[in-house]
């Protein structure tokens, strides 16, 4: 912060200050070898900060000379860990100074003193009130908004108001973050609050950025084929799903048992099928290729169990058939529940997702 000495009554206080900021820095470091219990210490830390609020009585002081002291006796209330003083003397400045043009900074110390102190809602609130009561301010080259909406993203816990932290980033500081990683974050906050329209549209624009194939996204592992699979899944007809397991399985042994492998491949979902060993991850890149039933079933006789496999579970089930080629003779067709809210004539019906290649491990 550059204070102007122009005014020479100003450049007086300037030099006073400078002077009691030496003489506080050295009662810290005094106090950090012996600590506060050091009576010399303490007084000499009083004294300190005695000086400052005298000199902050004077009625003559220019903005940026107020501001250096004012930072100066939070400075020393914040090394002395004094966080009950530091928050009371911030928070009645701000009340007693509508006007002073550094508030919204003042805030910000009383918030990020909360946020050490563990107490989050109480931070939050400030933070907040920073946002919505005042203008945004540039201290030591940071955005206090900017740092607001920082802190916020990490300690709230209401998607709404996850969302609109989202929202201002990247349409106030997007030269700041990673617009990319904000879209995915927006998308599951919306999911989270049932909005599956937005979501949706959140995911699109995340797959419209450059780097989406490639960006690493922090506890959102193959954001990309995530997102690539629901916009894809949301674009499809969907015709391939079935109201009931049951419905779904019938309909796979008819057609295997009566040799049709035209129909078999109907059934198949016409989105993210993917075929693959049981110890390949689904996200790997031969996982997705396509395939022709019809080619592995001429010439070979296929069979199915009668019944579904004893691992299968509500929202997942597993057919064993085999007969298919004798270097991968046994395949399981893998079932599964629909999740989609974004459509509840879909949501919760079947498809045939997937192939798994071998015996069960």
């Amino acid at each position: 912060m550059v204070i102007n000495h122009k005014n020479h009554g100003n450049h007086k206080v300037s030099s006073i200050i400078l002077l009691i900021s030496s003489l506080l820095f050295l009662a810290i470091v005094t106090s950090c070898k012996h600590g506060f219990n050091s009576s010399d210490a303490e007084k000499e830390y009083e004294a300190t900060q005695n000086q400052y609020r005298k000199l902050l009585e004077s009625p003559d002081l220019i903005p940026e000379t107020r501001y250096g002291l004012v930072k100066s006796i939070a400075t020393g209330m914040h090394a002395k860990k004094d966080y009950t003083q530091l928050i009371l003397f911030l928070t009645e400045w701000v009340e007693n100074h509508p006007d002073d043009t550094y508030n919204a900074y003042w805030l910000l110390m009383t918030a990020n003193a909360y946020l050490e102190n563990d107490a989050k809602p109480m931070a939050e609130y400030y933070f907040e009130r920073i946002l919505h009561n005042y203008d945004d301010l540039v201290v030591q080259e940071k955005s206090v908004h900017y740092l607001c909406l920082q802190h916020l993203i990490q300690i709230s816990t209401v998607p709404a108001n996850r969302i609109s932290y989202f929202n201002q980033l990247i349409t106030r500081f997007p030269n700041e973050v990673s617009i990319t990683e904000l879209y995915v974050r927006m998308a599951l906050e919306y999911e989270n609050e049932g909005e599956w329209p937005q979501a949706l549209r959140c995911f699109q624009k995340f797959l419209e950025q450059d780097d989406a194939a490639t960006i690493q996204i922090s506890g959102i592992p193959n954001a990309y084929m995530m997102a690539r699979q629901l916009i894809d899944f949301n674009k499809s007809s969907k015709d391939w799903t079935f109201e009931t397991l049951d419905g779904l399985v019938s309909a796979v042994r008819r057609a295997i048992n009566n040799y049709d492998p035209w129909l078999l491949e109907s059934y198949k979902s016409k989105v993210n099928f993917f075929s693959m060993s049981w110890r390949q991850d689904e996200t790997a890149d031969n996982a997705q290729s396509e395939f022709s039933m019809g080619s592995y079933m001429v010439g070979n006789t296929i069979r199915c169990s009668s019944t579904l496999d004893e691992t299968s579970t509500p929202t997942e089930a597993y057919l064993r058939t085999w007969g298919w080629t004798s270097y991968l003779n046994v395949w399981y067709f893998y079932f599964r529940k629909v999740n989609f809210p974004a459509d509840p004539d879909i949501h919760g019906r079947w498809e045939w997702a997937g192939i798994y290649f071998g015996e069960k491990l």
